[in-house]
């Protein structure tokens, strides 16, 4: 074996005190092997060191959630004996080296991590964040990444129903992959990790292990240097053909009674499923290397444990039933190998050639790893640090039409059409809609739906982290109450940049303080998550980090879905109202957020003001009237206004139905803050009969339920223009970003 020198131990990204604690933790010098096992488990990706403390203070339990965070994914009660089961996972780095081979996996990652708790996946999302389209590397990263998704999605039959894809120039050195999938389980099946049974077989099943995806665990807890691409075989390679079987092989044996614990094979591959199934089963665990299966020739035990090969999974079985399971396995035309049992030691024993190549206590892996309380800014430091220059006067328009195009063209605000074509959104005949607020897949056998939002506003959270972790939290929120969900729970894929830097650490303490505050004011629990760090790259020149992102994936249900709302505009004549916090029906030049707006970035080039602020109480009454009007039949289409404004979501609402609309501006307000200030907690919604509504209304004035809500009616549909613009023309607007950029 190898001699540990400094050297060695810094190729591993462990600190200098940080091996002093396994030396201390083993009572000796490590192996080459053992290194390996601390340097991923301690890496920040497996570790959330940095994060760990703070993570602990967000809500995460509801009467409704079942599992909150700690397993593999979240599960929540949706009724029936039945339960969802989601996760949102970060694939960064590996896409950035290879985008194509980086995305899918992080799409097969995500997937296991659902159906390794005993749900078939229904749907998947995404959040995808890109740097300047004019980067020389950016169009092949969007073509790479999207193909990767759509490749590996597509193959292996669960249908992705929604996402978001934004560009700044602070993604142009690391650009952002986040997955989420969603799965449907009985509640009284939920299968878990802990492993538990002293002489219990460790079963390893799927895919062989290959020398692919090495130190990848470790690659995506470090910054990018200038030889990024020199990482490439630190990426992994995915089957999602061999993914399919897996999912079927794994559900079929999850019908009989023979596994007392499952864990995915992720980041860190066979090191952490087998350090996390003994920890959390407070147990030991002893492998016997020469059982793994693996596809190249001479693998020792140090790249066995820390391969990434993709399509694994370890279970814990009762005894007896290995035949049983080995035959369902062979069936499926996956491998099956028994490698191991259950201990009572709580060490991990490797042995390789008859020999111990490895014995670590688990408590200093997993449970005692290195936690750090890392200094941060106050909010006010912070807000001094970041810069962000006050509106030095506010810019207005006359021409609101040819601005709307404009905003239509832009790469933030386009059609996004060219990307949702390339993923199969209808795959398993679930899928009730595509494109809207949220997506939504039926709960199949059910009138039940579950619906389905990724939403994070970067530039808000870089201005002011506080302010923009809860925009990031209720934008989820109106998103699901938009197409007539109960916003049930959300997950996080909380991505930053370097956090030993005290500016970086203050985005990330302050955007999960307010991301709190708006889980717990709106019941709206994180039941799982993932953080990805060191999100910065030198490659770009410099030092880059990105903004900071804390991308939400909410989850809301949908009790009949044939009360589903969508947000094309459905019939001329209809009523246009914009509902919205009552005190906003009051012009005032603080209360309209042009600041941090796209309307101000496009059309002037400029960067400034401040985040607009979220409204909690607001953003809580305004969805639950849109829920009530939902329910009670009294609108036809709902959209909630966000990046654009008011005229963006009119112009969405018009260009989804093929219908215009005329509409009136408040003078009390300049046109610019009344048609594109980015006002929060506010929703757009037609009205067939208008009578019905104020009917209603009042009734609910009575019950005080009302009160900090405006309604107000701001014209009707009709035509085929708005502000000038044919259909037509919107809709040539809207497709030409990207199908100029791709044909270029």
């Amino acid at each position: 074996m190898s001699e540990i020198t400094p050297e060695v131990v810094e190729q591993h990204g462990l600190s200098t005190e940080e091996y002093e604690r396994v030396l201390h933790a083993l009572g000796r010098e490590p192996n080459l092997v053992e290194l390996g096992i601390f340097s991923v488990m301690w890496s920040e990706h497996c570790s959330y060191k940095s994060s760990r403390l703070h993570l602990k203070k967000l809500p995460t339990e509801a009467p409704w959630v079942i599992c909150g965070p700690g397993e593999n994914a979240g599960v929540i009660d949706i009724g029936d004996g039945q339960a969802a089961i989601f996760k949102m996972e970060s694939h960064n780095h590996p896409s950035y080296i290879e985008p194509y081979q980086g995305a899918a996996t992080g799409v097969g990652g995500i997937l296991r991590d659902v159906f390794t708790m005993g749900a078939r996946p229904v749907a998947n999302a995404n959040a995808l964040r890109f740097g300047r389209p004019e980067h020389p590397k950016m169009k092949h990263l969007v073509q790479g990444v999207v193909a990767g998704i759509g490749g590996y999605g597509n193959c292996v039959g669960v249908p992705t129903v929604c996402g978001e894809t934004n560009f700044h120039p602070a993604y142009d050195g690391n650009i952002l992959v986040n997955a989420m999938t969603v799965g449907v389980a009985d509640a009284d099946k939920i299968f878990y990790s802990a492993a538990t049974g002293v002489g219990n077989p460790i079963v390893y099943v799927g895919s062989k292990t290959g020398r692919d995806g090495i130190h990848g665990a470790t690659m995506a807890s470090a910054d990018f240097e200038e030889d990024a691409d020199a990482k490439r075989p630190t990426v992994q390679v995915g089957d999602p053909f061999t993914e399919k079987l897996l999912i079927e092989a794994c559900l079929e044996l999850m019908a009989t009674d023979a596994i007392v614990a499952i864990q995915d094979m992720g980041a860190a591959g066979l090191t952490s499923s087998s350090v996390e199934m003994a920890t959390n089963g407070k147990a030991g665990i002893r492998l016997d290397m020469n059982k793994v299966p693996c596809r190249e020739e001479g693998m020792t035990p140090y790249e066995m444990m820390l391969s990434e090969s993709q399509e694994r999974m370890l279970m814990v079985l009762k005894p007896g039933k290995e035949e049983m399971a080995a035959a369902i396995f062979e069936k499926w035309e996956l491998d099956f190998a028994v490698i191991g049992e259950v201990t009572d030691t709580q060490h991990m024993v490797l042995e390789f050639g008859g020999e111990v190549v490895c014995d670590i206590p688990l408590g200093p892996l997993a449970a005692d790893a290195p936690e750090y309380d890392r200094p941060y800014l106050s909010k006010e430091d912070y807000i001094a640090w970041a810069g962000i220059k006050p509106m030095a006067e506010r810019p207005d328009t006359d021409d609101v039409g040819g601005d709307l195009m404009k905003l239509l063209a832009s790469p933030n605000l386009s059609s996004r059409k060219w990307i949702s074509e390339q993923y199969d959104s209808q795959v398993g005949a679930d899928t009730l809609q595509t494109g809207g607020d949220a997506g939504v897949v039926r709960v199949h056998g059910t009138k039940k739906a579950l619906a389905i939002s990724t939403d994070c506003t970067p530039r808000y959270v870089h201005a002011d982290p506080y302010e923009g972790g809860k925009q990031a939290i209720a934008e989820a929120y109106r998103n699901l109450c938009a197409v007539g969900a109960r916003p049930l729970a959300v997950t996080n894929c909380l991505n930053f940049a370097n956090p030993q830097r005290p500016e970086i650490m203050a985005q990330f303490v302050h955007a999960l303080e307010g991301m709190g505050r708006a889980c717990r004011v709106l019941d709206f629990p994180i039941v799982s998550g993932n953080v990805s760090l060191y999100n910065e790259s030198k490659a770009t020149g410099g030092g880059s980090a990105i903004l900071p992102t804390p991308a939400i994936g909410g989850v809301g249900l949908i009790d009949d879905y044939d009360r589903m709302m969508t947000m094309p505009f459905k019939a001329e004549g209809e009523a246009i109202y914009l509902i919205h916090a009552e005190e906003w029906a009051t012009a005032d030049p603080e209360r309209s957020h042009l600041g941090k707006s796209l309307w101000l970035s496009e059309i002037h080039g400029r960067d400034e003001g401040r985040t607009p602020p979220t409204d909690l109480t607001v953003e809580k009454s305004a969805g639950r009237i849109i829920l009530q009007l939902i329910a009670d039949g009294l609108v036809s289409a709902v959209h909630d206004v966000s990046d654009g404004g008011l005229a963006i979501a009119l112009a969405e609402m018009a260009m989804a139905g093929g219908i215009g609309a005329d509409v009136e501006w408040n003078e009390e307000y300049s046109q610019a803050a009344w048609w594109f200030g980015e006002d929060q907690g506010r929703y757009v919604v037609t009205v067939p009969d208008t009578e019905a509504l104020n009917q209603a209304l009042a009734k609910g004035t009575e019950n005080d339920e009302t009160a900090s809500i405006g309604i107000r009616r701001i014209g009707k549909t009709g035509g085929n223009t708005l502000f000038g613009n044919t259909i037509a023309d919107m809709r040539a607007a809207h497709r030409s970003f990207f199908s100029d950029w791709m044909e270029r």
